[in-house]
């Protein structure tokens, strides 16, 4: 068997589409997010290794698991990350939860509809807000206004990489029935460029998702701490901007990620928006 240090991407918190334990995050909080993100990274990498086989990935992930609870300490992560919570009176479910994710990922290659979608961010993707927040002692009241959030992050990312994911790794998040009604079959994903009944399922997945931003937009205003509001109104205007590019651009041809002078570009522009915000709520 693989050791998952093998499975390794070597990606890092600085890679990723958002930021994860930036410097508007209060130092105090870094270290339990930093090892939260490690444990889940060390997973995903597992779980999207190319060459090895699911039943593999289920049994490093199990290790992992028993890791994180106690039952073993053989996956360093894990126990790093079992630490840093029992250090804050912290539960392990919402790392337990992207476990679940994870394992989905190994033999689950294809969705049905929406509701199943938004089900599996529901173990992807929400659990990384719920813990931030957790981290920050922030109120469970914000849950609805992450899950949304979360869940629309992790869709953008879907569709940004549909076709990677695809010829990669056989696996579609695109609702397969939106594809046979649109006349097309998984196939198009592997093409230089999407058709034009392709780019209109992205643009209907677009719209769906522009829902979910609107449902999250009062997060920000509703936490208390002002650097993770911050940086969660960053994220939201980050997924904004990403939303906006899918409903344009076609992601198996076009660049739909941000490039750091974007990124830049669009915390300047929204920060005096934010700071307004801030002081109508103390108000």
């Amino acid at each position: 068997m693989s050791d998952i240090a093998d499975l390794q991407s070597g990606k890092g918190h600085k890679d990723e589409n958002f930021p994860v334990a930036s410097v508007l995050i209060a130092p105090q909080y870094r270290a339990p997010v930093m090892a939260f993100y490690r444990f889940v990274r060390a997973a995903d990498d597992v779980s999207d290794h190319e060459t090895t086989s699911a039943d593999e990935k289920l049994a490093l992930l199990e290790k992992m698991r028993a890791s994180l609870t106690g039952e073993s300490d053989a996956v360093a992560v894990g126990v790093a990350l079992r630490a840093s919570l029992a250090e804050r009176g912290l539960s392990p479910v919402h790392a337990l939860d992207l476990l679940e994710a994870f394992s989905r990922d190994c033999t689950k290659l294809r969705y049905r509809d929406w509701d199943e979608l938004i089900d599996y961010c529901r173990y992807s993707a929400m659990p990384v807000g719920r813990f931030v927040l957790d981290v920050h002692g922030e109120s469970q009241s914000l849950w609805p206004a992450n899950d949304a959030l979360c869940a629309a992050l992790q869709i953008n990312n879907h569709l940004q990489d549909c076709g990677k994911d695809y010829r990669q790794l056989n696996r579609v998040y695109i609702p397969e029935p939106l594809l046979t009604e649109a006349g097309v079959t998984v196939a198009a994903l592997a093409g230089s460029k999407s058709s034009p009944a392709l780019r209109g399922v992205i643009a209907g997945l677009t719209r769906r998702n522009a829902a979910l931003l609107e449902a999250a937009r009062p997060f920000a205003r509703g936490i208390k701490d002002t650097r993770l509001a911050l940086e969660v109104d960053l994220i939201q205007t980050l997924a904004d901007d990403i939303n906006t590019m899918l409903m344009t651009r076609d992601p198996l041809c076009d660049v739909v990620h941000h490039s750091k002078p974007r990124v830049a570009a669009l915390f300047l522009k929204r920060l005096p928006a934010f700071a307004l915000m801030r002081l109508g709520s103390s108000r």
